[in-house]
């Protein structure tokens, strides 16, 4: 027997004429009600669900929102900007307004210049940045607006209260060293590329990479970080440069930008035995490099999930009294050998 309206109301918590409103009137009922009556109207296959679609999104509010990605020449900022631009698009609580950037220039005053004029014309914002005193006083200006702000990838800081959508850097970080910790045939070095020190993320996988290390073997040596400063040309470079320096190295942990030069040099190398790499993000460049066994294992963010936590976050960051409300959000990550890509 198909489910009554009396049924949906009972799965969704909320009484019939609420119910009722929702499908014809849904401009008087809260969002969050909305929400959980279109979710209950899915899981019990409610007959009216394309009725309850179709008002929802007549009436829905409009959330105008802005995101700010890196360079679109990285396959991984590439692909995520896809997926951010389809999470919009199936967005069913509200309408998007999605204004989507990729800074080619990177350094701090011109992403504190593209934020402020982003900023500017909507009411929610997202970034991937490197924390600097620069990019927090822009932070700080657009809360004094009223403009939710939240970090994506790399968590933020400034004086009022910033969103995050990401991993748990530390926990990415303790993960890497258990890989190494049960792959590597015997203890020895094991080299680290950060992209940059001001990520915090990349920060905080270091930390966690010692942290696991403290812990539970001492045999292990962690050489002292080299930058890339996110470019794919000195990834390889200091890639060469350890392994040079060390040829007795028995991992490499490649925690930030710039991977595809480290794989390339992972490639034109003389590895160790049972040398064990564990890189950042899935992609075309990884997954190839994963299938070939330049890379042994690659921590990443689930793509789909952490473009729709983005697109929700934002919409969500303000509430029906005027407040803001940014969300933290804690994903988890995804593990990938040859073997499940």
């Amino acid at each position: 027997m198909r489910p009554t309206i009396k049924d949906l109301a009972e799965a969704a918590g909320v009484s019939v004429s609420t119910v009722n409103r929702v499908i014809n009137n849904p401009g008087v009922v809260r969002r969050s009600t909305q929400e959980a009556v279109l979710r209950a109207a899915e899981e019990i296959g409610f007959y009216g669900l394309v009725s309850i679609r179709r008002a929802l999104e007549t009436k829905r509010e409009v959330r105008k929102i802005g995101i700010l990605l890196q360079q679109e020449n990285r396959v991984f900022y590439r692909d995520l900007g896809v997926a951010i631009r389809r999470a919009a698009e199936q967005y069913e609580i509200a309408k998007i307004d999605l204004v989507l950037e990729f800074m080619n220039d990177l350094s701090p005053d011109y992403v504190a210049s593209r934020l402020r004029a982003v900023g500017k014309v909507c009411e929610s914002v997202a970034l991937v940045a490197a924390e600097h005193p620069l990019v927090s006083d822009a932070i700080d200006d657009l809360l004094e607006m009223g403009v939710a702000v939240s970090g994506l990838i790399a968590p933020l800081t400034a004086r009022g209260s910033v969103g995050y959508v990401g991993l748990d850097n530390w926990k990415v970080g303790r993960t890497a060293a258990w890989a190494f910790n049960k792959m590597c045939s015997r203890p020895g070095k094991i080299g680290i590329l950060v992209g940059n020190h001001r990520y915090r993320n990349q920060d905080m996988n270091e930390s966690g990479l010692r942290s696991y290390f403290r812990e539970y073997n001492h045999a292990f040596t962690l050489l002292e970080p080299r930058s890339t400063y996110e470019s794919a040309a000195v990834a390889r470079e200091m890639t060469e440069q350890l392994l040079g320096e060390h040829p007795d190295m028995r991992g490499l942990f490649i925690s930030g930008g710039g991977i595809t030069g480290a794989i390339a040099a992972l490639r034109d190398m003389d590895l160790a035995d049972g040398f064990v790499s564990v890189g950042y993000e899935l992609m075309e460049p990884t997954r190839r490099a994963l299938i070939d066994g330049t890379l042994t294992l690659v921590i990443a963010h689930p793509m789909t999930a952490f473009a729709r936590a983005t697109i929700d976050g934002l919409a969500k960051a303000h509430g029906s009294d005027g407040t803001i409300a940014v969300q933290n959000t804690s994903l988890g990550f995804e593990i990938y050998t040859s073997e499940n890509i």
